[in-house]
């Protein structure tokens, strides 16, 4: 059975109330886009996932996992194994999102060039003006 938490209303990520944008913010967050693309590549362990994403501290990195894992993006599996072994992949829904952010990614890669020169053009106008 489908939970609504916007009223039954059909959701649309313009109305300040609609839940979709807690989902969008943690799909679109600095840390839950590269979590999600990472996990594209196949499962990792924390500290694996930890080195893969430079730069993400391990609260962060928990915390993040924690939202994703709530949201149905992210499947936590724990092995009865000693030492614990965890294991984070993506579901099916994740993956799904994964996909889609990976695209903005590489399309952020390919157009870096372009947005540095539009920065260069931006502040050189801005300087000039003052």
């Amino acid at each position: 059975m489908p939970v609504s938490g916007n009223s039954g209303k059909k959701p649309d990520v313009n109305d300040a109330m609609c839940p979709s944008r807690l989902v969008l913010e943690h799909v679109t967050s600095r840390w839950g886009v590269l979590i999600l693309i990472a996990l594209l590549d196949r499962s990792y362990r924390f500290g694996e996932l930890r080195r893969k994403i430079g730069g993400v501290s391990e609260k962060m990195l928990t915390q993040t996992l924690q939202t994703l894992e709530r949201d149905g993006f992210v499947h936590r599996a724990a092995q009865p194994v000693i030492p614990p072994r965890v294991d984070y992949s993506l579901t099916p829904l994740g993956t799904e999102a994964a996909r889609l952010v990976a695209a903005l990614g590489r399309w952020t890669e390919r157009r870096l060039d372009a947005v540095q020169e539009a920065r260069v053009r931006y502040d050189t106008a801005r300087e000039a003006s003052q």
